[in-house]
């Protein structure tokens, strides 16, 4: 008999219908009871200043306006910081240009936008630190600095044959997510509230709105069906906006809708940090690096928000795929006056390796060989030589073969020796390539975080299942892939199961979807819960049957146990008539993992990622422009539920991944004003910088070691490293014009302006 269920195939998205159709419902999306209100944001025109008076007559004058709250409004917390307090609600003073200031609620969402323009704001101005070398000259810091010694740097440094010294920049990155901000909140008897919020941390959500309000948690509900992409931007960043919206329904007593305008949204939210390194490395006569001293800066914003996690992560990352026995890293954590920088898909991990990619691409140059060849040199081994700098022993390393394999199906080395051909032929346009390695740890570094709940319910008129769990679904399938674990647990066919709305009143405590564990934590928590469920039946049919029952199998919609077989719904029928209980909650913490931050020492992660990526572009040499010709990627996905959305993941991350690294930059002017706050100033991938051709493929031996669901592999952050293949093929495309024997000078993001740059610098040099 064929199966009716499967996982580890190819299934489609459960909302992919409705995502083309524009069925799917979003928070903008719900239907709005009669006398629904609409809210806009009034936010601070300086980027450095106390208030010193705030005329709002014009604003409560303005037409279809009903209210207006300020921080006089806020009957508990006025801050809506993760971790620390730094984010106010609404200041007292200003510490960033963008910083909301009030809100009023208006009849339509334009009438709500215009009256908030009419604010007359009387400020002080105080002088601001907009970057990374102004806050460590005046010492403004968010967090107190980390410092890491592993080995003898100092000294291995010295005895080293070959030094370099030198410095490198990554650029922040808007999250840009396709749904904005948005929050919709109604009010409810006994001062309850239910809340909409386009967020990924719905828990966090009802604890930060309970503390403004001065109210217990269990009077606030968040519900979340799915979100619009998120990248990390909401995970702590949609908090001001849902708070701000419940003040306003809490002060009107109606339900107010807030959606925020997308240039509003750039000016007002955080991004990726900006991160500055200072390095100084020893290495042989074959590259392989002998002792590195590191400092790395990060711009944090006017508070830690989650940069103290961010910057802990890109501490854990700096080796990537490569034993370093020898190093020293200091870490700064720094206070600037712009918005507090957060989570991005990565969460510094990749801000992190692109420092060592660097530090490895130019010791290749120094010594006038293929960068491929070095990276390999360095990599951790399976016997010896694979001990963290922070103590993890790698004990499920596939770096070696899935590099090897892409060497060969890329066909590396033939292609390099064609770009050669066409570099000397060719004046004006320069070709590169370039590979590089993945390896991406997996937990949150937050260790209480790792724990999830699920709520499982089974009917027993037709046999079908509910599932509730901490996921957010934002368009990564983990709603999908939860299904077909389910499916494939009860032997059911996929359509009996629904897997619905993330509730703060279902499942409670929850952590984000982030850290790419969703599917990993809230799989396990759903299937803890319908084991349970099956262990009620077990013990039915054994009490029933006097058959020895402790365990079935699932398949093809019956239920079989030694010696008797039965019809899933039948079965499931009986145990409800008599009085079986066919629901249960569900939980899983995360095993192993254990750091200590102060000795920055432990495990910190449950498993590894591993990956690699062969990029090919082309530069004009005039304009500075780039097209990536060609690009392959080998991925671990370990023993993958859904191949198809994996696929998809991997592809998108890379694109994400190449945006951030060659054309999306967010600047900011002299007064500390953002000036890319709009699709027509900063620019996102496209169709057209999308490869001409781009390979991906999934390795096919992958299996994780670990106690994971379905020994699969997360997909939702490490792939989005494979693009640092292309930042360094446009160096490598750049260094054809020096005959590759200086390495070019070239921060991230990779625009055509900075490739000019370079490339002038470089021509100094010959």
């Amino acid at each position: 008999m064929k199966k009716e269920f499967s996982i580890n195939e190819n299934r489609p998205h459960e909302s992919s219908v409705k995502h083309v159709s524009g069925k799917a419902i979003y928070t903008d999306d719900i239907p709005e009871p009669p006398g629904t209100l609409y809210g806009a944001i009034g936010w601070s025109k300086k980027s450095h200043a106390i208030i010193k008076k705030i005329n709002l007559d014009d604003v409560f004058k303005s037409k279809g306006v009903i209210s207006v709250v300020t921080s006089k409004d806020i009957p508990g917390r006025n801050d809506v910081g993760p971790v620390f307090d730094g984010d106010p609600i609404f200041p007292k003073k200003v510490e960033y240009f963008g910083q909301p200031l009030f809100a009023v609620a208006a009849t339509s969402t334009e009438l709500a936008r215009k009256a908030v323009l009419k604010a007359k704001v009387n400020y002080k101005k105080l002088k601001t630190i907009n970057t990374i070398k102004e806050a460590i000259k005046k010492k403004s810091f968010v967090l107190k600095e980390n410092k890491i010694l592993k080995g003898e740097p100092y000294k291995k440094i010295k005895e080293s044959p070959f030094r370099l010294k030198g410095n490198f920049t990554t650029g922040s990155q808007e999250h840009f997510a396709l749904e904005g901000h948005s929050a919709f909140v109604i009010p409810l008897e006994d001062n309850d509230f239910k809340v909409f919020s386009s967020t990924q941390h719905p828990s966090e959500t009802q604890q930060i709105i309970a503390k403004m309000l001065n109210q217990k948690s269990n009077t606030v509900t968040v519900e979340v069906r799915r979100i619009g992409g998120g990248f990390g931007g909401k995970e702590t960043q949609s908090f001001i906006f849902a708070a701000i919206c419940t003040l306003l329904a809490k002060k009107t007593k109606n339900p107010v809708k807030l959606r925020i305008d997308r240039d509003d949204e750039i000016i007002i939210t955080g991004k990726r940090h900006d991160f500055y390194s200072e390095y100084e490395v020893g290495f042989d006569e074959l590259g392989v690096i002998q002792g590195l001293k590191l400092k790395l800066a990060s711009k944090c914003g006017i508070s830690p928000d989650l940069s103290g996690a961010i910057n802990q992560r890109a501490l854990l990352h700096l080796d990537n795929s490569y034993y370093l026995e020898n190093i020293f890293v200091e870490n700064y954590l720094c206070k600037t006056n712009t918005a507090s920088n957060t989570a991005f898909r990565g969460f510094g991990g990749n801000q992190g390796m692109m420092v060592i990619e660097n530090i490895i691409d130019n010791i290749s140059r120094s010594l006038k060989k293929d960068p491929a060849e070095i990276r390999r040199r360095n990599f951790y081994q399976i016997f010896g030589k694979n001990i963290t700098h922070y103590g993890m022993k790698i004990e499920d390393n596939v770096i070696q073969p899935i590099y090897d394999k892409l060497l060969q199906s890329s066909n590396y080395k033939g292609r390099r020796l064609e770009i050669l051909k066409f570099n000397s032929k060719n004046k004006y346009f320069k070709k590169g390539i370039a590979i590089t390695p993945v390896k991406f740890g997996i937990s949150f570094t937050t260790m209480h975080l790792n724990q999830a709940g699920a709520l499982v319910h089974i009917y027993f008129n037709d046999g079908s299942c509910h599932i509730n769990t901490g996921a957010i679904e934002m368009g990564q399938g983990t709603y999908t892939k939860i299904a077909q674990l389910a499916a494939a647990e009860l032997g059911l066919p996929f359509n009996k199961i629904k897997v619905s709305a993330t509730r703060t009143d279902k499942v409670p405590n929850t952590s984000a979807s982030a850290a790419s564990s969703t599917t990993d934590l809230n799989g396990a928590a759903m299937l803890d819960a319908i084991r349970k469920i099956k262990r009620n039946i077990a013990q039915f049919v054994k009490r029933k049957y006097k058959i020895k029952a402790d365990e079935a199998v699932y398949e093809n919609g019956t239920i079989n146990f030694k010696g008797k077989s039965f019809r899933f719904n039948k079965l499931i029928k009986e145990a409800y008539l008599n009085r079986v209980s066919l629901s249960s909650s569900g939980f899983y913490s995360t095993p192993k993992i254990k750091f200590d931050k102060k000795k920055f020492h432990g495990r910190p992660f449950l498993y590894f990622c591993y990956g690699s990526a062969v990029s090919e572009v082309i530069i004009d040499t005039l304009t500075g422009e780039t097209k990536i010709l060609r690009v392959d990627i080998l991925h671990d996905a370990g023993r993958a539920i859904n191949p198809a959305l994996e696929l998809g993941q991997i592809q998108g991350g890379f694109i994400q991944g190449a945006g951030w690294l060659t054309m999306e930059e967010v600047l900011w002017n002299s007064k500390g004003e953002i000036t890319t706050h709009s699709p027509s100033t900063y620019k996102i991938p496209a169709v057209n910088d999308m490869p001409i051709r781009f390979n991906v493929e999934i390795f096919k031996n992958g299996k994780n070691k670990e106690n994971v669901v379905n020994k699969s592999k997360t997909t939702g952050e490490p792939p989005l490293m494979n693009a640092m293949s292309v930042f360094f093929a446009i160096k490598d495309s750049i260094a054809s014009i020096g005959d590759y024997n200086i390495a070019p000078t070239i921060d991230a993001p990779a625009t055509p302006e900075k490739i000019l740059m370079s490339i002038n610098n470089l021509k100094k040099k010959l």
